[in-house]
């Protein structure tokens, strides 16, 4: 599937939400959202003339409850998947979302890391689907669990070591994976307005887990930069 778009339509009453997922989706390579409906009448015209492959779509819609439109969606277009982004969580509604056959669910309000792992996770099962003919039992069970997330990195569910905090963490790799190719320890600082040490502390602890990759810069002058680049995986 290289090169290949996974065209995706929002389906969010919210327009600030609605952005944010526009502009999240965007930023993993290979997803276009191309498509916006604050309605569940809106989407239903957006299908007539746009088949997306994946439809982010809200339950609690002005017009239409979220799983009466996954199940006319489902009647009418059978190709198209679907992860809902709704408060909704309780346990009637997740049945009624599995029934349906949702790819995931994802509850408000959102962990945009959350978010971003599950696309990634879509679009890695698509290409999968798209390379393989026929598939053991252990694979199928790949496909199908519900514990199918991104490979764990080292040190996640452990204790942060002491003077890493995990919402700058957070921020650090947020700035790193969607905003910046490569930063030296100062320049993140700036961007974040931490001080220089915070910042490659955090750098040198992420490197530590093989999150970043290390480049080092000789100048004219002065003793080499360490630039830091998130490794893509």
């Amino acid at each position: 599937m290289t090169g290949y778009s996974i065209q995706v339509m929002i389906v969010e009453d919210d327009p600030v939400a609605a952005k944010i997922y526009k502009q999240f989706t965007e930023k993993i390579d290979g997803f276009d959202a191309l498509v916006i409906a604050s309605s569940g009448k809106e989407a239903i015209a957006y299908l007539e003339s746009f088949k997306p492959q994946l439809i982010l779509l809200d339950i609690y819609l002005p017009d239409i409850n979220g799983i009466d439109l996954l199940r006319v969606i489902r009647m009418k277009y059978r190709g198209i998947d679907i992860i809902p982004i709704t408060a909704a969580n309780d346990a009637e509604t997740v049945t009624e979302a599995i029934r349906g056959g949702v790819f995931s669910y994802l509850i408000k309000p959102i962990d945009i890391k959350k978010f971003t792992d599950e696309l990634i996770r879509y679009k890695r099962t698509m290409e999968q689907l798209q390379i393989k003919k026929t598939m053991d039992q252990q694979e199928i069970d790949t496909f199908f669990s519900l514990t199918d997330s991104p490979k764990r990195k080292p040190g996640d569910g452990k204790p942060l070591p002491k003077g890493i905090d995990k919402f700058t963490l957070m921020r650090v790799r947020d700035k790193l994976r969607f905003e910046v190719e490569s930063v030296s320890a100062e320049e993140l600082a700036v961007l974040l307005g931490i001080t220089d040490s915070t910042a490659r502390k955090y750098l040198e602890y992420l490197s530590s887990l093989d999150e970043m990759k290390v480049d080092i810069q000789y100048g004219s002058v002065g003793r080499p930069e360490r630039k830091y680049k998130w490794k893509k995986k």
